[in-house]
């Protein structure tokens, strides 16, 4: 494969990005901000499913990748011969490396550390001497590999409250469990009855798979599987569908438990507190990389 990179202002980003695309078989594009890790770096926040804040940054570097070099050099010329793309330039045109993807993919997976005793550790890595609990998941299909600092909170949360009680909850839901692994880190924390719910089918196949791996035992199903109430409610969505399943999300949570909710961005932090105001009083507990965790002790 062959890579042409450009650089365009943010105005051009679309077009040129469909351009490449739609006319001029690019099997891939991606954008870049041009002047990442550096003082002119911009931070752009979106959420998946919901428009783009902006098509790219002020200066954004765009790369497109071709199956055969002339179709990468037929592209730049047409491209930077039209007239609304004069303010597009081109950065290079090269070959892609042959590599060993599976093992370039598997090194971007270290194990990630949530307190120095419980990380999560892909299977091609043997889990750190300091290891006290350890979730064993592989990147898949579906959203959770701990990664992302939404899922780092929770499942701080998880094990710090446990630690703190002396004793994991009664019942546990997991709504929108994604990969499982806050059920399955409830569960490691002395969880019981975990009942972890997704609207994807294939979020269900893969908690269950993960649950397995894990020696953990828990039910598995379409949001439908959720019934009664809960000690512990965990909801690592995204802030609007948050908002809309407030009363569903609060008449699951037991008199006396908690709700704990991830995926939201620091500046939608007053949104959702007055989307759950009339159930209960939600408080950010932490914060990481521009995003929040938030909870609510529910009255006895």
């Amino acid at each position: 494969m062959f890579e042409l990179v450009l650089r365009a202002p943010e105005p051009l980003v679309e077009a040129v990005s469909d351009a490449l695309m739609l006319e001029l078989d690019a099997l891939s594009v991606s954008v870049e901000d041009a002047d990442a890790d550096s003082d002119a770096e911009q931070a752009l926040f979106g959420e998946p499913g919901m428009p783009a804040p902006k098509a790219g940054w002020q200066r954004s570097t765009l790369r497109a990748l071709f199956a055969e070099e002339a179709q990468a050099t037929e592209a730049a010329t047409l491209l930077l011969a039209q007239d609304w793309a004069a303010d597009v330039a081109m950065q290079g045109l090269q070959p892609v490396p042959e590599q060993d993807w599976v093992r370039l993919t598997q090194s971007q997976f270290a194990p990630v550390e949530i307190t120095p005793d419980f990380w999560i550790v892909p299977t091609w890595h043997e889990p750190p001497a300091a290891a006290r609990q350890v979730i064993r998941l592989d990147p898949g299909l579906a959203f959770g590999t701990g990664t992302h600092p939404t899922t780092r909170m929770c499942l701080r949360w998880i094990a710090r409250q446990a630690a703190g009680r002396g004793a994991g909850w009664s019942r546990v839901l997991d709504y929108g469990c994604g990969s499982g692994i806050l059920a399955i880190g409830a569960a490691l924390h002395g969880g019981q009855a975990i009942d972890a719910v997704d609207i994807d089918p294939a979020a269900v196949t893969s908690t269950l798979a993960n649950a397995q791996a894990n020696g953990v035992t828990l039910h598995a199903g379409l949001p439908d599987a959720a019934g009664g109430h809960y000690p512990l409610v965990l909801a690592n969505i995204l802030a609007t569908p948050l908002k809309l399943l407030a009363p569903l999300l609060c008449g699951h949570v037991a008199p006396g438990g908690d709700l704990v909710l991830a995926g939201i961005l620091e500046r939608q932090a007053e949104e959702l507190t007055a989307a759950y105001a009339p159930w209960c009083e939600l408080a950010v507990h932490d914060r990481e990389d521009g995003w929040v965790l938030m909870t609510a002790r529910f009255a006895p």
